[in-house]
C-alpha cells in the first residue's frame, strides 16, 4: 500500500510540470524542474532528485503515476 502522506499532486500543462502549492513553503503554482519524459524513468525505478525553486528545499521522488508524485519522506502532515 502507497504510504499517502509521502504523495504529492502533480499537473502537466504546456508540457511543463507544476504542483499546486509547495509542500515546505506553501507558494503555490510552482513550476519544477521535471520534464514529462523524465517521469517514465521514475515510473521504471529510477529514483530523481527534485529541488524546488521558490524554497529549494529537497526531496527524492522514487515513483510516479498519472496524478502524483511518491516521495522517499512525508510530505504531508495528517
Amino acid at each position: 500500500m502507497i504510504p499517502f502522506e509521502r504523495t504529492w499532486p502533480y499537473d502537466i500543462i504546456m508540457k511543463d510540470i507544476y504542483v499546486p502549492t509547495c509542500p515546505f513553503c506553501g507558494s503555490e503554482n510552482v513550476l519544477l524542474p521535471l520534464r514529462p519524459r523524465e517521469l517514465g524513468d521514475i515510473r521504471t525505478g529510477k529514483k530523481r532528485l527534485l529541488v524546488f525553486p521558490c524554497c529549494h528545499s529537497r526531496v527524492t521522488i522514487v515513483d510516479a503515476d498519472q496524478d502524483y508524485l511518491l516521495a522517499d519522506t512525508k510530505l504531508r502532515k495528517l
